[in-house]
């Protein structure tokens, strides 16, 4: 478990353990906030001059061969991984592209006697890194018997998708992150401390509010260049905690699009030397978690009258509250406490412009009496797939329990 250094400062500081325990248990959640650990120190020969790369990538490349970055879901079902592969040709679909291998033991998919798992390309984006014809695709992984890895909730979203399509399904996600230091403390706090109360930092500029901006800018930007449905970003109420929004998009793809966009903020934030979160609550204490508040409309819901259609899915999500919390992330019941503009783990609600209810109803939607709903149930390292899949089961399948 990965202890922040601010806490050994305090503790010879403090003369003991007993000094410093409150201290140790608001970091608590931070030394979790990833699948695998990450070192307390880093190694000097690691940090490398990205200026000297600038004059590697500007070499030229011929124009038969292109990079195409494989990336995909780990056994973890939260972390990313990529490989890259040349191809002799600019690929302008997926398809287009070949399947391909990997070691499934190294990423907890696959035992060593019979490690093989296979990749198959399934979306593909512009590559912001590389530049050019470039391309990054994202693949499903699948094992031996060509049947989905565990880690694959594509496969199982899209069978439910497929059957539904005439209520042409929008759906948008507020992604929440939080940054941090690779010694696993919150970017920009104070070593030996904790910044002021939480107010000023909400959509705050200046740098006393705001950690963290040129990461979130330049992930905004490499996300319209690869080709991300993504509109808008903003700082959130714990320092070093954002936001960015993906969609409306239309079914699956809306999962396609969220899991791209995670791959680019880690690849961005390791360009900067910091680290990307997406535990539900980074800090313990008084600090606001993160999530990843679904919208979520049909045609009929975006029709006139479509208030009563967003009413009854309300109704239906109450009958299955329990069936959507145990897919809407890990670790999500040290967020869903009722407080921090959550609703409670244990209980479904509903309501107009209500932030503390499990689904809320915006209020222009309720002025004009149709348009979407916003499930605020799910935790900021939720798969976006599954999500999807069980608010698809439940409001347009029908299925219950």
């Amino acid at each position: 478990m990965v202890v922040c250094t601010a806490v050994f400062g305090i503790l010879r500081s403090k003369g003991g353990v007993g000094g410093v325990r409150k201290v140790a248990t608001r970091w608590l959640a931070v030394s979790a906030h990833r699948p695998y650990s990450v070192a307390v120190q880093v190694g000097q020969s690691s940090i490398t001059e990205k200026t000297v790369l600038h004059k590697y990538m500007n070499l030229p490349q011929p124009d038969n061969k292109v990079q195409v970055s494989y990336v995909w879901i780990d056994g973890t079902g939260e972390a990313l991984r990529y490989k890259t592969k040349t191809v002799n040709f600019e690929p302008s679909t997926p398809e287009e592209l070949p399947q391909w291998s990997f070691d499934g033991s190294s990423t907890g998919q696959a035992h060593g006697h019979n490690s093989d798992r296979y990749l198959q390309p399934i979306a593909m984006f512009r590559d912001p890194f590389k530049l050019g014809k470039n391309k990054l695709v994202l693949c499903d992984v699948y094992d031996q018997d060509m049947q989905p890895a565990e880690s694959n909730r594509r496969k199982s979203c899209m069978d439910a998708m497929v059957p539904v399509m005439h209520h042409d399904p929008w759906f948008g996600m507020e992604q929440e992150y939080t940054l941090l230091d690779v010694d696993g403390q919150p970017f920009g706090w104070p070593k030996r401390g904790f910044p002021g109360p939480q107010g000023p930092y909400y959509c705050g500029v200046g740098a006393d509010r705001v950690f963290g901006r040129d990461i979130e800018e330049a992930h905004y930007r490499a996300c319209l260049y690869a080709g991300i449905d993504i509109s808008g970003t903003n700082a959130e109420v714990m320092p070093s905690q954002w936001e960015y929004q993906v969609g409306p998009t239309v079914g699956v793809a809306l999962g396609d699009h969220m899991w791209m966009a995670r791959f680019l903020l880690d690849r961005v934030a390791e360009d900067f030397g910091a680290v990307v979160s997406l535990h539900p609550k980074p800090v313990s204490g008084d600090w606001n978690g993160a999530g990843a508040h679904i919208n979520f409309s049909t045609k009929e819901m975006r029709g006139e009258g479509g208030l009563k259609f967003i009413t009854e899915a309300c109704e239906k999500l109450a009958a299955r509250h329990k069936h959507h919390i145990g897919r809407y992330g890990k670790n999500n019941e040290l967020r869903l406490t009722g407080l921090h503009e959550t609703s409670s783990m244990d209980r479904f609600s509903f309501g107009v412009a209500d932030r503390s209810a499990s689904v809320r109803i915006p209020r222009a939607v309720q002025d004009e009496g149709k348009g979407y709903l916003e499930d605020r149930r799910p935790g900021s390292n939720c798969d976006p797939y599954a999500v999807i899949e069980a608010l698809v089961r439940t409001c347009l399948l029908d299925e219950v329990d």
